[in-house]
């Protein structure tokens, strides 16, 4: 199963990719992930992609599309994988296709913009281990200490209310006519977003035919 997780930021793309990952015993691909462990690796790749972040700058398309190709050769992806933030654009998208790398199904998580700045604004993180905790859907034990490691959970500068509402208009922008695009070839399979991870994980699953 190679699959592409779709959806604005907030949506529960990382918290699905996290359960679909062991539901269907493949590896979760996520942008920011790989590039860390390739600039940590030293690969060319990744010594390219930190030029730009040391100089402030967004990695390019080209520099993404190689990291993920490497990382998609790999032995674990043999049997499938699942893409969380990429393609961020139809650029992108087409990049991939040039690189040979087909998709089974793509998978939107449908959820209103009002939703998800009430979502973000609940979002914390730990600055130790990165693990992802909610005020609400996903509280920790003990307040603002994470579960894991005992690390301290900060707001990320993404989920403040001003860089929420500033990502949404990126995202449609720049990444829902992603939707179009795979629904032209019949891959688009949308999910409205349930009141419940566990629900949702249950839809994407339907959409799938499992």
């Amino acid at each position: 199963m190679k699959l592409i997780l779709l959806g604005a930021p907030g949506a529960g793309k990382g918290t699905q990719a996290e359960i679909l990952c062991k539901e269907l015993n493949i590896p979760t691909i996520s942008t920011g992930n790989i590039l860390r462990a390739a600039i940590k690796n030293g690969t060319p790749t990744g010594l390219k992609a930190k030029t730009f972040m040391d100089a402030g700058q967004l990695v390019p398309d080209e520099v993404i599309i190689d990291i993920i190709t490497e990382r998609l050769a790999e032995k674990d992806c043999e049997k499938g994988y699942i893409l969380d933030g990429v393609p961020r654009t139809i650029a992108q998208a087409e990049a991939l296709e040039s690189s040979g790398i087909r998709f089974d199904a793509v998978i939107s998580i449908e959820i209103s913009d009002e939703s998800i700045m009430e979502r973000m604004s609940g979002r914390r993180v730990c600055e130790s281990c990165g693990a992802s905790y909610h005020l609400v859907a996903v509280p920790p034990k003990a307040p603002g200490v994470c579960d894991s490691c005992g690390g301290k959970l900060v707001q990320r500068k993404d989920d403040t209310p001003e860089t929420v509402k500033a990502r949404l208009e990126v995202y449609h922008k720049e990444t829902e006519p992603l939707k179009a695009f795979y629904s032209q070839r019949g891959l688009l399979n949308s999910v409205e977003n349930q009141p419940s991870v566990a629900d949702t994980t249950k839809a994407i699953l339907r959409a799938l035919g499992r």
